[in-house]
Parts: structure tokens; C-alpha cells; sequence
């Protein structure tokens, strides 16, 4: 079973709480646990002040994901961790790259799932690993291959 916590803090359109618990519960299917996360939805300047103070880039980036990193025996609910995604910053690089929002969203949420699971793209065969399993995920949504262009990737690191 999936708990999610959906957070508004911007006024800004989002998708719907069903489509978010949809691309978490598809991302998280590989997990035979309960799974418990919050999404927090923020405009520019929070997402800036968080990217900056876990990241020390000064700009706010399309989804940070924070992973519980606590041992399950300490904790008597399953909790994966938290995903911050900037409205803005969505809107604007689906716009920038031509790409339909509805997928761009459903690939960032995804995308910050799997960083909560434990996948990564510091290394290229992580990342080879991490994007195949986004461009199944999505593709079974009906969505194309969101790293089709080179230049969409440097938006994910």
C-alpha cells in the first residue's frame, strides 16, 4: 500500500493527487513493502533555498529527493522520504524542451522516486541502469522516451 502525503505549498496549477499516487505506485512496484513519502509541491524560492542548502547549487532545480536513511527496526512505518518538485521549474522546461507536461511530471516524480529507492546517475552505468527503468515506466504511461534529447539530461544532475 502506498501513504502519500501531498503538500501545497505554491498556488500554482499541479496535477491531480491521483496521478501522483499513479506514478509513485508505478515506480514503487518493484518494492513488496508498504511505502510511505511525501511530495511537496514549492515555488522558486523555496526550491532555490533547499537546492542550495542540500545541494549548494544557488538556483531551484526541477525535483530534489531526500531518502529516509532510516534502518527499518528503528521505525514502525515503511517511510521512504520526501520529494520536493518546483512548479515552475516543471512548467518552464517542459515548455523550453518541448515536451508534454503531463509526461514531464509523471518522469520527475518517477525520476525522484527511484532516487528514493536507491537508484542514481552519478556514474553512466548507474545512469544507463536508473534512465532504461524511466523509459519502461513511462512508456507503459503512453509517454516517449523523455532522454530522446541529449540536452534534457544535464536538467537531472
Amino acid at each position: 500500500m502506498l501513504e502519500l502525503d501531498l503538500q501545497l505549498a505554491t498556488e500554482a496549477p499541479a496535477p491531480t493527487e491521483e496521478q501522483f499516487r499513479q506514478w509513485c505506485a508505478l515506480a514503487l512496484r518493484q518494492r513488496s513493502a508498504d511505502s510511505e513519502l511525501t511530495i511537496r509541491l514549492v515555488d522558486e524560492p523555496e526550491g532555490r533555498e533547499l537546492n542550495h542548502t542540500w545541494r549548494q547549487k544557488d538556483y531551484a532545480t526541477n525535483v530534489l529527493s531526500f531518502p529516509a536513511d532510516v534502518p527499518d527496526e528503528l521505525l514502525d512505518i515503511p517511510l521512504l522520504g520526501d520529494l520536493v518538485i518546483c512548479v515552475a521549474v516543471v512548467e518552464r522546461e517542459a515548455k523550453e524542451q518541448n515536451k508534454d507536461l503531463e509526461a514531464h511530471w509523471a518522469h520527475l516524480v518517477i525520476h525522484g522516486c527511484l532516487h528514493l529507492l536507491g537508484y542514481d546517475h552519478i556514474d553512466d552505468e548507474e545512469a544507463e541502469e536508473m534512465e532504461a527503468l524511466e523509459r519502461t515506466l513511462l512508456a507503459e504511461l503512453g509517454h516517449r522516451d523523455p532522454y530522446a534529447d541529449d540536452e534534457y539530461q544535464s536538467t537531472l544532475n
